[in-house]
């Protein structure tokens, strides 16, 4: 059971610790590619949320996901490992989603490390299906599950 939690768009001050938190939960093995200035950039971006969840004033959780005009992508999404298991994850992609339904859109894809079990079957608990494999997509280490979920009357 989680205990309070707050959701909000990230602040310039929170680009570092996102950064961070990419680096040690999404980009292991891999080249450290968002960085404290690309996560800034994202922050900046109109056509982009980054979304920070706070726990006891905290930061444990981020996404960033890019609007388009009929879907949208999640770049990034990740919980610190010491708070996973325990709502925080779900509580993020029900926010994200919610946003996505109030800007119109009605369908959220991603991709996931291909080997990630419990990323895979965590987006699969919340409705999304795979929508196929992008060979070598992370720097030719791994392939990519490209996940899809759909809502409205095509969904």
């Amino acid at each position: 059971m989680i205990t309070a939690y707050e959701i909000t768009l990230a602040e310039v001050a929170d680009a570092a610790a996102i950064a961070v938190l990419s680096r040690d939960a999404i980009e292991t093995g891999l080249s450290w590619r968002w960085t404290a200035r690309r996560v800034l950039r994202s922050i900046l971006d109109e056509s982009t949320n980054v979304a920070v969840l706070r726990r006891d004033g905290q930061l444990q959780g981020f996404a960033i996901m890019r609007y388009g005009d009929e879907e949208a992508h999640i770049s990034l999404f990740a919980v610190r490992a010491s708070q996973r298991r325990i709502g925080l994850g779900s509580a993020l992609l029900a926010w994200l989603e919610a946003t996505a339904q109030v800007a119109g859109i009605r369908t959220i894809k991603l991709e996931a490390r291909a080997g990630n079990a419990a990323a895979k079957s965590f987006y699969r608990r919340h409705g999304f299906t795979e929508a196929g494999l992008s060979p070598g997509y992370y720097e030719d280490v791994e392939d990519a599950v490209r996940m899809v979920k759909r809502w409205g009357p095509e969904g």
